[in-house]
């Protein structure tokens, strides 16, 4: 059921005991969605923990850092910015089916939630959350708004995507007045990298293949190249990006092997293409120019199976998929 701010933010004053899911291989929304909201409902004096399938990533140490865990029984489940109950993770799939309410911005959220909060044009599932606090007239402080700039800094690439609107520009703006040092965020969000960072990246410019016309650029990270590699879940976030800086790339494609053996797919877009449709077909979904799904089977059948799903929105042929 969709809910409106009024009624979301009713709904967590009402309430107590909250556990917030963040989806798998979380990134800097989820993360910092998840961890702002559970500070702000602990300033009411509720009880509120995080959780995710994965650990939380160093690259955002500075949000979790201090987070510690409170010991208590759980009434209501939140998630933040998790478009489908797939994207829980297997340690908290349980959860799908009980999740009281979830905070999104994805038009391809499959409603799973008992009350939906969706602002599909929301630069951020943070964004989302910002609007949501000043409805429940809390407080924001220091930590909060680090945790909801990250969030919009992340998801918009530090204000450079075509997801940037005027909204999340003023919200960034009226965060500064809370003390948060854009400066530091944005260089442990943006420059700062490991060295197997510097490794992946390396191996991507040279081991980068083109399809359709050098129109669809694909990226493929095995498991055993990220083991050469010394790289992990958190050395790759956002890497799907890199794609789209490729000279006349309209579609870019990362693929990636988990260690169950499926392929986490990320697809970006540069042009008109909608990729979340393109998602769809394979059960996930996302953003016009942003978007992700799940496969199995060899790693050569699911980049046929992508290409064959992206040359006809290219207005391309079959055949220059092989």
């Amino acid at each position: 059921m969709h809910v409106d701010y009024n009624e979301a933010a009713g709904f967590l004053l009402d309430n107590d005991n909250y556990l917030i899911l963040m989806h798998q291989s979380p990134d800097g929304d989820t993360v910092g969605c998840a961890f702002g909201l559970c500070i702000a409902l602990r300033k009411l004096g509720k009880k509120a923990n995080v959780l995710c399938s994965d650990p939380f990533p160093k690259r955002y140490e500075f949000i979790h850092g201090d987070y510690e865990p409170m010991k208590f029984n759980p009434d209501k489940i939140i998630a933040a910015d998790i478009a489908d109950v797939n994207l829980l993770g297997s340690k908290l799939s349980h959860y799908g089916n009980y999740t009281d309410l979830c905070i999104d911005h994805h038009k391809s959220n499959s409603e799973y939630a008992g009350k939906l909060l969706l602002n599909s044009d929301a630069s951020a599932a943070c964004e989302v959350l910002y609007e949501l606090l000043l409805c429940m007239k809390i407080p924001l402080d220091t930590r909060i708004s680090e945790c909801i700039y990250t969030g919009i800094a992340t998801d918009t690439g530090c204000f450079k995507y075509s997801n940037t609107t005027k909204r999340a520009h003023i919200i960034a703006a009226e965060l500064m007045d809370y003390g948060i040092v854009t400066e530091r965020i944005n260089r442990e969000l943006f420059d700062v990298k490991s060295r197997a960072r510097i490794s992946a990246e390396n191996y991507i410019s040279s081991n980068t293949e083109y399809y359709l016309d050098d129109k669809c650029a694909v990226i493929a990270i095995t498991k055993d190249i990220a083991n050469e590699l010394g790289a992990s879940d958190d050395d790759f976030e956002g890497i799907a990006s890199i794609t789209t800086q490729l000279e006349s790339v309209l579609v870019g494609v990362t693929i990636k092997e988990r260690e169950d053996g499926k392929f986490k797919v990320s697809m970006r877009s540069t042009s008109e293409t909608d990729v979340s449709d393109i998602c769809a077909k394979f059960g996930g979904g996302g953003h016009k120019k942003a978007a992700g799904c799940l496969l199995s089977g060899s790693l050569e059948d699911v980049k046929l199976k992508l290409l064959s799903g992206i040359a006809p929105k290219l207005g391309m042929d079959l055949w220059l998929v092989n």
